[in-house]
């Protein structure tokens, strides 16, 4: 335990151990270092998009219109961001989504 550990003890944040896209880039399956497994789908992905271009800096209002995502939205490529964070490439060109591991487990689903 360190001397910062000591002073303000935290929880220590969810994170991600396991990231898989599937062969199609269809859907996003995420292991967890609590052991969970979860999942969701591109367009579920996309539609919950934090970026300044899809929610309002100000406001916090999504002003992506989230009916507007096609269904066969498909992750071209996943990059890690540090220790916290994943970033996606989208079939629609969209690349400027930052998604935190809090984030992530929030918007997707138990694997059963």
């Amino acid at each position: 335990m360190s001397f910062w550990d000591r002073i303000k003890p935290a929880p220590k944040p969810v994170s991600g151990t396991e990231v898989r896209v599937s062969p199609d880039g269809s859907r996003l399956e995420l292991g967890w270092d609590d052991g969970a497994k979860t999942s969701a789908t591109a367009q579920v992905l996309r539609q919950q998009c934090p970026c300044a271009g899809c929610v309002d800096e100000w406001t916090n209002k999504r002003t992506l219109d989230a009916t507007k995502v096609p269904a066969e939205l498909r992750i071209k490529e996943v990059q890690p961001v540090g220790n916290y964070a994943l970033a996606f490439a989208f079939s629609d060109g969209h690349t400027t989504g930052i998604y935190p591991w809090k984030l992530l487990r929030e918007v997707t689903q138990p694997v059963t």
